[in-house]
């Protein structure tokens, strides 16, 4: 997809045994790993242990960063990641906002931009952009190029992960955000590969490699925006459907004659239409337009509509009619939230995206409606939280994804 394949950096000629990139993985989810921990992980023998990680220390992935504490012998070698061996670029491509971040191996982050999707956002003008930072980054962190391991994308869906194309996504402001080969497109402006998924599945990664030492088996990610966005994780692997229709979780019908959806295409009564920025801002605008009382009337002009960031400051103040339509979302969301819960049975549930950042109504009202409404409880319990990374997830996640290929 490069116009020079020769640019392609290819992880099999920087880590080219199966099992030195099994070795990498197990030291790359730990700070530091002791000689000892790495026999008991890996299985492997001492002899074949010390052949895999000279292999890892020549290439520089790996270093070794001092002695342990000793358990009645030599104090054993630890292991950690060389962390300015490469880098990686992640990049989120939401309706509202996006965002770019850079990683270093070792996960940690070391610069981070953000843009407002408008009506001027076209692909080809966001894609410009990305590659200006991007292009700007590198010399401002004096990164050579072999040093770039690739760019992840978080994007909305649906998409086409192996073609690397965003198919027919909704509700961009700016035209032409349908049908976009967005790898392409950046893999001939940057030179280095660049690889596609859904945004809830890269905001997944970071969340599971924020977890990474806890050891969860089953874990979700839902984020609630302008849509609802799900994910699943089990043994540390993504679960792909057989389509990558990140959005389908809005479409759970939790009320089979209720409210049309916004577009033809919708289930009548679907979550969505009940449970999202959307829904929360036809709400509010609605019981505004009948005469209900309001601080929104001081914070919007009159004859305009009330928009999210409008109606959160309004919550902030605790106004009544806000905070009784923004637990009604919140109601339902719980109600959607437990049904997955009742077929799924994950140990956590990340819950990321504006309508739980904002603030924490529609966090607690949601989570306490589906604990009431989850089978089994208490007996089967779930750990709830809005994650690490809040808003930078997808974009952190999607470089991790980028990361993660060296160990492919």
């Amino acid at each position: 997809m490069l116009n020079d394949k020769k640019q392609r950096i290819d992880a099999d000629k920087r880590i080219p045994s199966p099992k030195a990139k099994e070795l990498f993985h197990d030291i790359r989810r730990r700070h530091e790993i002791g000689k000892n921990d790495l026999l008991a992980l890996s299985g492997l023998t001492v002899s074949t242990l010390t052949r895999v990680l000279d292999e890892l220390v020549g290439v520089g992935v790996i270093s070794e960063s001092g002695l342990g504490v000793s358990t009645g012998g030599r104090r054993p070698i630890l292991y950690q990641v060389q962390a300015d061996y490469g880098y990686a670029f992640g990049l989120d491509i939401s309706r509202v906002m996006s965002r770019l971040v850079l990683l270093d191996l070792a996960g940690t982050k070391l610069d981070s931009r953000e843009w407002r999707m408008d009506e001027k956002t076209t692909p080809e003008v966001f894609m410009q952009m990305v590659t200006e930072q991007v292009t700007e980054w590198i010399v401002k962190h004096r990164i050579a190029f072999e040093q770039v391991i690739g760019m992840g994308i978080g994007a909305v869906g649906p998409l086409n992960r192996i073609t690397g194309v965003i198919e027919e996504p909704e509700w961009f402001a700016a035209p032409g955000w349908n049908h976009v080969p967005a790898v392409q497109m950046l893999e001939d402006r940057l030179g280095f590969p660049v690889i596609l998924d859904n945004g809830a599945n890269t905001a997944l990664i970071a969340e599971s490699w924020a977890n990474r030492t806890k050891d969860f088996r089953h874990m979700l990610y839902v984020h609630g925006g302008t849509g609802l966005r799900l994910s699943m994780m089990t043994d540390n692997k993504l679960i792909h459907g057989a389509v990558d229709m990140e959005g389908s979780f809005g479409q759970m019908i939790i009320q089979a004659d209720g409210l049309p959806y916004r577009t033809a295409q919708g289930n009548f009564g679907a979550l969505d239409t009940y449970a999202s920025v959307h829904a929360i801002e036809r709400e509010v605008n609605s019981r505004l337009r009948i005469g209900r009382s309001s601080t929104l009337r001081q914070i919007v002009r009159p004859g305009e509509a009330a928009k999210f960031s409008d109606i959160m400051q309004a919550l902030k103040q605790m106004d009544p009619l806000v905070t009784e339509v923004v637990t009604q979302a919140a109601t339902y969301f719980g109600i959607g939230l437990a049904n997955l819960l009742n077929i799924l049975n994950p140990e956590k549930v990340v819950l990321g995206g504006p309508l739980m950042t904002e603030n924490n109504l529609f966090f607690y009202t949601a989570t306490q409606t589906a604990i009431r409404k989850t089978y089994h409880y208490p007996k089967y319990q779930v750990i709830f939280s809005k994650g690490t990374y809040g808003e930078e997830a997808i974009a952190i996640g999607a470089a991790q994804l980028m990361l993660s290929q060296l160990t492919v």
